[in-house]
């Protein structure tokens, strides 16, 4: 009586689509692979170079007057403190970038891979 149960329910099993499968696959071959420090460093730098560039270009392109004043102040002061400032922020803008979006990333790929393994391994 249990087999006639178990067959009546057959239909219910999720099988994986050939995608998923192929994800489950790579995933399971690369996911230390893409937690290492320098695969991050080589995916996320170059976004957090675009939003760096981005930023100096819409601080150097005047269209906010109080900054433009704040440059040109510093400038007459002979002051390094603007400049130094500026690339502090540059470079933790770029490290926090750099982090956030390659784990971010690397959990949404992990979270993906377990519930792909988990609809496998339902009966």
């Amino acid at each position: 009586m249990q087999e006639d149960i178990t067959s009546d329910f057959y239909f219910c099993r999720m099988e994986l689509t050939p995608e998923e499968a192929d994800f489950v696959l790579f995933w399971k071959d690369n996911r230390d692979k893409r937690r290492k420090v320098f695969r991050q460093l080589a995916l996320g730098l170059p976004l957090g170079f675009l939003i760096v560039i981005a930023t100096f270009i819409n601080f150097f392109s005047g269209w906010y007057t109080r900054a433009v004043m704040a440059r040109n102040e510093a400038t007459r002061q002979h002051s390094a403190s603007l400049i130094l400032v500026l690339l502090v922020a540059a470079i933790l803008i770029v490290i926090f970038v750099l982090i956030f979006s390659v784990r971010h990333k690397w959990d949404i790929n992990e979270q993906r891979y377990r519930e792909l393994l988990e609809k496998q391994s339902r009966p």
